[in-house]
């Protein structure tokens, strides 16, 4: 083949795929969102069921779910007619993928569901297959033609399932009110992980924090500073909240003989920057180093405005923020 040509062919596969995306927007209907409101409201787990390219789907399908707070698990139906049945409650719905709707495999699954009053979902693109009269809702496909022509091998079908389980995902997400830090929890480890951690996972506590009052002297914050080992020291008034900040900066800027006598309130910077306990840790590194900014400490505080943690550029560092 010429490079015309294939590029020729892999522009139509997509172009066929994009017209059965678009099919299926068209189509999404009311069956979609009662779908969406029963998983909302499920007590148990979704299990994602299918055979061969389809349980593939269902994989992926299974694992998005889960990561988006929705339990979630893939079951494999002929391994659920050798006794993975057991393992679906009445708590639990089942999601079940194929493009016909007369997978022999499924007969099993859609029995059990039937017999034990389980919710069943389908989605197919058989509106009048055994899946779908024995499904309590169904996700109804477009009938649209696969990208690889006389074979029919499934790529369209399968696409269109893969952007359908993201559609629901996302409408989960949305109805719940899932958030960043919500997605964090399940996703600690890696990029995504450093990229979804909160100030709170990184932040120093307890003993830790490098603090003095506004009335004590500068010798004392400055023994403060040299045991914490910040590089800075926070400064409370009397009600506890965070007044100011002394920094190393602070110190070469304000250097004079008389210096450790001074009081800490005459000496630090008054109003300093803060971050919640909650916010994203790449947000704080942002807020840290946005403009001209070379902030390499933050106070946490809470909502009373009394500090509850540190932060320092180094440990967004470590742990791969960026």
């Amino acid at each position: 083949m010429t490079h015309e040509s294939v590029l020729a062919s892999m522009q139509r596969t997509l172009d066929t795929e994009m017209a059965g995306l678009s099919a299926l927007r068209s189509s999404i209907g009311r069956d979609a969102s009662e779908i969406v409101r029963l998983l909302a409201g499920l007590e148990g787990r979704l299990i994602c069921a299918g055979v061969g390219k389809s349980g593939h789907v269902a994989r992926k399908m299974a694992a998005t779910f889960a990561s988006t707070g929705t339990p979630a698990q893939f079951v494999h139906p002929s391994e659920a007619s050798h006794g993975d049945l057991g393992m679906i409650t009445t708590r639990d719905a089942v999601l079940a993928l194929s493009k016909s709707g007369e997978t022999r495999e499924m007969g099993d699954l859609i029995a059990y569901c039937r017999r034990f009053g389980v919710p069943l979902i389908a989605m197919t693109a058989g509106a009048d297959s055994a899946l779908a009269r024995g499904a309590d809702l169904v996700f109804l496909m477009p009938n649209a033609a696969e990208a690889c022509g006389e074979t029919r091998a499934p790529t369209t079908s399968t696409t269109m399932m893969m952007a359908a389980g993201d559609a629901l995902a996302v409408a989960l997400i949305e109805a719940r009110g899932f958030t960043a830090n919500d997605f964090a929890r399940y996703h600690p480890g890696g990029a995504l992980g450093a990229a979804l951690a909160s100030v709170e996972d990184l932040m120093h506590a307890g003993d830790e924090l490098p603090l003095v009052a506004l009335t004590a002297s500068m010798g004392d914050a400055l023994i403060e500073m040299s045991q914490k080992g910040f590089g800075c020291v926070g400064v409370t008034g009397e009600d506890g909240r965070l007044a100011g900040i002394v920094t190393d900066g602070d110190l070469r800027r304000r250097m004079a003989p008389d210096l450790t006598q001074r009081r800490t309130g005459e000496v630090m910077t008054a109003d300093p920057m803060t971050a919640s306990p909650g916010l994203l840790a790449a947000e704080a590194l942002r807020r840290m180093t946005a403009g001209d900014r070379k902030i390499t400490q933050l106070f946490v505080t809470g909502e009373d405005g009394r500090p509850v943690g540190l932060l320092h550029i180094h440990d967004l560092l470590r742990a791969g923020v960026s």
